[in-house]
C-alpha cells in the first residue's frame, strides 16, 4: 500500500494540500493510510501542514516555499462546492498594492465568526461579513474589508493607501459602483464613511445618499487622511 499512496502521490502538484480522503484505499483502512502518510513526513517526503494535511514541499534556489495560500485555506472557504469564505485581510492589502509587506496572518471573511486556528506557520483568523458570499460578490467585499481595516494597513501612509485604494475604486464600472454601495451597507459605519466620500471625491454628481444616511451625525472616523487627497471628508466626520 506504501508504493500505491506514493504513485498517488507523486500525480499531485507540489505545494498541494491533501488529506487521507485523497486515497481511495482510505476508505478501508484509513489508519493504515494514515501511519504512512506520517511516516512520509518522519522521513522528510512530505511535509504536515496540520492535522491530518500534508503536502509535498515544492523547492526554489532561495529553498522550501510552503503552500500558497489557497491550499492553505481551501477547506475553510469552499464546502461541497459551494463557496462558504473568502481570503481577506493582510492578503488582500497585498494584492491590492496597498502593502508589500507580508503577515503571518490569513484572514477569511465568513458568515459566521470562529476561533482562530493555527496552521503551519499560519495564524488564521475569521472575520464575520453579514453579506451574502459569491464568486461575483468576493472582489468588492475584498475591497470593502480594505475600507474597514484602513487603519490597520501595514507599511504606509494614510494618504498613500487612500490614493490607492481611490484609483481601485475608479477603476469600478457603473454595474460594480451600484453593488459595492449596497454591500457597504451592511460594514461599519467607518467604511460607509469612507467609501461615500472616496466616490464623492471621484465624482461629484455620485448619488451618496443612502450612504450618508446610514451614519450617526455625530460619529467621528479619526484616519488621519489629508484634506488634499479627501477635499470633502469633513461632510462625512472623518478626520
Amino acid at each position: 500500500m506504501t508504493n500505491d499512496i506514493k504513485n498517488i502521490i507523486e500525480k499531485f502538484e507540489l505545494g498541494y494540500v491533501f488529506t487521507i480522503t485523497d486515497f481511495p484505499m482510505a476508505e478501508e483502512n484509513p489508519k493504515g493510510v494514515s501511519k504512512i502518510l506520517n511516516n512520509f513526513v518522519a522521513t522528510g517526503y512530505l511535509r504536515k501542514l496540520s492535522k491530518g494535511r500534508f503536502y509535498k514541499p515544492k523547492m526554489s534556489k532561495f529553498g522550501e516555499l510552503p503552500p500558497d495560500t489557497y491550499q492553505i485555506v481551501k477547506d475553510l472557504i469552499q464546502k461541497d462546492g459551494k463557496i462558504i469564505g473568502y481570503i481577506t485581510g493582510y492578503s488582500a492589502f497585498n494584492d491590492f498594492a496597498l502593502t508589500t509587506q507580508v503577515s503571518a496572518i490569513l484572514e477569511i471573511g465568513m458568515r459566521k465568526e470562529k476561533k482562530t486556528i493555527i496552521r503551519g506557520v499560519y495564524r488564521i483568523r475569521f472575520i464575520r461579513q453579514d453579506n451574502t458570499i459569491t464568486k461575483e460578490n468576493i472582489p468588492l467585499l475584498r475591497l470593502l474589508d480594505c475600507l474597514r481595516f484602513f487603519k490597520n494597513i501595514p507599511d504606509t501612509t494614510s494618504d498613500n493607501a487612500c490614493q490607492r485604494l481611490i484609483y481601485l475604486i475608479k477603476e469600478l464600472n457603473e454595474q460594480e459602483i451600484s453593488k459595492i454601495k449596497k454591500l457597504a451597507l451592511k460594514y461599519t459605519p467607518q467604511t460607509i464613511a469612507l467609501l461615500g466620500v472616496i466616490l464623492e471625491t471621484i465624482n461629484s454628481q455620485e448619488d451618496t445618499s443612502l450612504l450618508f444616511k446610514k451614519l450617526n451625525p455625530i460619529t467621528v472616523y479619526k484616519l488621519g487622511i489629508s484634506n488634499k487627497i479627501l477635499p470633502t471628508q469633513k461632510k462625512w466626520n472623518i478626520q
